[in-house]
């Protein structure tokens, strides 16, 4: 897939000696999935850190002025116009962390964990939430240390941002909560006392700095497009092995017919499939006097469907690099801004109240991304089952057995590969479509983003393993393919795909268990092992 265009204009975040410098600009998916994954180091930028303290002065000027300011000298939500006394506001910060510390349900995985707190440490490195640069530097300590926040995946409505997700986060700050550390869940005072942490008194703003913000679905998102556009990539080349396997053409994807027709997600797919099924002399082989019209709709619009797909992605990819490196927080600081109606001003800055903690661009790019991966898996499933069925693989036996009847084969494969795909259907209803009102109607219109990320992991997973299913039983195909048509060889990533999927997964001469092939076809598609056979096409060939 190609990347996308769009950049914002702004720097990007370095890497330097082995860390990713966090400016708050210019984050990418990849260091994110570093950072998650891989154990990528970060730290704050010493320009980003100055522009931290130069914000908190002016929440500490608001708080000595005694200001009316929403979340700094004000309750929250519908309390809004309950005032706080100055001396009562580091204790308003460390009850907004715990009461709304109410999630539910299972925990997000490590993975999660580590991008929600990178994420949370850029967006402060932004300098408008007006905490202090010590709060950064705490929520990088944790990745350093290997402390994870025990986090509740249910309980985020999308606005005002992912609040009790991120109240789970952030409470370990404090010395409350749970975390995993060592491979154990702990109470988080006793994890950062083997870790030799001091537990943070917060002070002014700071609790809010920290959960006012999109950083859960942003981080599922994030993680969820990473694997996707592995995924996206896989599924090019178990569609071209299908194609080889079920005797497909390739005149469907000439570059001067994809070209009439130029989405670029389609023309990138073209060119992927050309290249898988370069140098086939299968394909040779029923060109001409015998050669088919026209193929299924699963295989002929293989560019089209997928390309689709891209572009959906895309799209994604361009929503998550604005908002991974955007100020959610509320009210926002603005040191040394214009005074304007509504704003709150003290000596050299100004803080507005406002929404960008609301979840809408994410959550509308999120639900888009799970539909079109949904397709990814639909089409998938329809070439599995022209694989496995008698009367339209094109002589291949019946469930790709020997000795079907006494052997099933894999029959049960397509069952396994249709019920991932109609699960799909009902977690692919779009999650923006809803709405409830929270906080005394003063919150009464959301998002629900957390939950379109949440079901867009679900959809991913479902789909990762129908490509599998499709890996497994389109090199079981070719097997007898190839057996069939004496001296074919298929195209160069077919075959090199068809040697990568039997280094793993043997030949099926008769019925075994499928949980270890399914398992290790898994891991093919998860991992991306196949996804350097599908070279992306730089133009028409």
């Amino acid at each position: 897939m190609s990347e996308p265009q769009f950049r914002p204009d702004r720097p990007a975040a370095a890497e330097t000696g082995g860390a990713i410098v966090l400016t708050g600009a210019g984050l990418t998916i990849a260091e994110v999935e570093s950072v998650a994954r891989s154990g990528a180091r970060a730290t704050l930028d010493v320009a980003a850190r100055a522009r931290m303290q130069e914000a908190r002065e002016v929440i500490e000027r608001l708080v000595a002025e005694g200001a009316v300011v929403y979340g700094v000298t004000t309750g929250f939500g519908d309390l809004a116009s309950t005032t706080i006394e100055p001396a009562e506001s580091g204790r308003l910060q460390e009850n907004l962390l715990m009461s709304h510390a109410a999630g539910v349900g299972p925990a997000f995985p490590r993975e999660v964990v580590r991008a929600m707190l990178v994420l949370r440490a850029n967006t402060l490195a932004l300098g408008h939430s007006g905490c202090r640069p010590a709060v950064v530097d705490r929520l990088l300590a944790f990745l350093d240390a290997g402390i994870h926040p025990i986090v509740p995946e249910q309980g985020s409505v999308g606005a005002s941002g992912d609040l009790a997700p991120l109240a789970h986060l952030a409470l370990p700050i404090i010395g409350r909560g749970e975390v995993e550390f060592g491979g154990q869940r702990l109470p988080a005072l006793i994890a950062l006392k083997e870790a030799g942490i001091e537990p943070l008194v917060l002070e002014a703003k700071e609790g809010l700095a920290l959960l006012n913000g999109t950083q859960m679905m942003s981080a599922v998102g994030a993680l969820v497009l990473a694997d996707a556009l592995r995924l996206a990539r896989t599924a090019s080349v178990a569609a071209a092995m299908s194609v080889e396997a079920l005797l497909g053409t390739d005149v469907a994807f000439a570059a001067p017919y994809q070209l009439a027709r130029p989405h670029p997600g389609q023309v990138a797919v073209a060119g992927e499939l050309r290249h898988l099924l370069r140098d086939s002399t299968l394909q040779a082989s029923h060109h001409g006097a015998s050669h088919k019209v026209q193929d299924p709709y699963s295989l002929r619009c293989v560019p089209q469907v997928h390309g689709a797909v891209r572009d959906a992605l895309d799209h994604l990819h361009r929503v998550l690099d604005i908002e991974l490196n955007s100020a959610t927080d509320n009210p926002l600081v603005f040191p040394g801004g214009v005074v304007d109606p509504g704003t709150v001003a003290t000596g050299g800055g100004l803080v507005i109240s406002g929404g960008n903690f609301h979840g809408e661009p994410v959550a509308l790019a999120l639900d888009f991304a799970k539909i079109a991966i949904a397709e990814l898996g639909s089409i998938s499933e329809r070439r599995v089952a022209l694989l496995v069925d008698a009367r339209l693989n094109g002589g291949l036996p019946a469930f790709l057995t020997e000795h079907p009847g006494t052997n099933s084969g894999l029959m049960i494969l397509q069952y396994t590969a249709a019920a991932l795909a109609s699960e799909n259907k009902v977690l692919v209803h779009p999650a923006s479509a809803d709405t409830i009102p929270t906080s005394a109607n003063q919150e009464d219109h959301v998002s629900m983003g957390s939950i379109a990320a949440r079901h867009a992991r679900a959809v991913l997973e479902n789909v990762e393993r129908i490509v599998a299913i499709e890996l497994l039983t389109a090199a079981q195909a070719l097997d007898f393919r190839l057996g069939l048509v004496p001296g074919a060889a298929p195209g160069a990533g077919v075959r090199d795909a068809h040697a990568r999927v039997r280094r793993v997964v043997t030949h099926l001469d008769g019925d075994r268990e499928p949980a270890m092939d399914l398992a290790a076809a898994f891991a093919l598609v998860h991992d991306g092992a196949l996804v350097d056979l599908a070279q992306p096409s730089t133009g028409p060939s």
